[in-house]
């Protein structure tokens, strides 16, 4: 149980740091703090649909294999 616990928040360090660099390259959608801080000049730029798509994607993943893994911590937590 412990070299799988182990494993479990090697895990779950790495995708909070991906999830965490995943959410902060979404475009701003106006209104907030990116607008504050220059978020408007890039929004008027714009980026791919088809990538802005695909990073939706890839953070909404990310954030389910996060989920699971807390979930599998949580419940080796209990047993041991």
């Amino acid at each position: 149980m412990d070299v799988l616990q182990i494993i479990l928040q090697v895990l779950l360090v790495i995708t909070s740091a991906f999830l965490t660099l995943l959410i902060l390259m979404h475009k701003g959608k106006g209104g907030g703090l990116s607008d504050m801080f220059g978020g408007g000049i890039s929004s008027a730029a714009g980026s791919s649909g088809v990538a802005e798509r695909n990073l939706n994607r890839i953070t909404v993943s990310f954030a389910l294999v996060w989920f699971v893994v807390i979930v599998l911590l949580g419940l080796i937590t209990k047993v041991s």
